[in-house]
């Protein structure tokens, strides 16, 4: 069983920033990709973020140049810098890992982190 949680979330005005924190743990022998995703009230959840085991990352256009992804493959651990936030940001954001145990693959999602950008 791998377990996700996440950390960060919070309010914040528009124009600045949030760090979310995602740690894996678990009989984890191997992570592959790493995604952030968000879902807005009323919305479909939606691709925010992405990262490679080779640190390949993709983001989604309305991210793009304000938010960077990063991993701690020591920590087991996904990372979403969030600059210069906008209140279309606002959503729950939820982590999402692919990978190998020993004996299996695994896909683990995140319970979700609310982020809240208001005036």
């Amino acid at each position: 069983q791998v377990q996700l949680v996440e950390s960060g979330g919070g309010l914040v005005q528009p124009g600045g920033s949030l760090r979310l924190s995602c740690a894996a743990s678990g009989n984890i022998f191997s992570i592959n990709g790493m995604y952030w995703y968000r879902q807005a009230p009323g919305k479909q959840r939606e691709l925010v973020a992405s990262i490679t085991s080779r640190d390949r990352t993709n983001y989604a256009e309305s991210v793009n140049g304000r938010f960077t992804i990063s991993r701690d493959n020591a920590k087991n651990t996904v990372y979403l810098q969030m600059n210069s936030l906008k209140p279309e940001d606002t959503a729950v954001y939820y982590c999402k890992i692919e990978g190998r145990t020993w004996s299996r693959s695994f896909t683990s999602w995140g319970q979700g982190t609310q982020v809240t950008v208001s005036s």
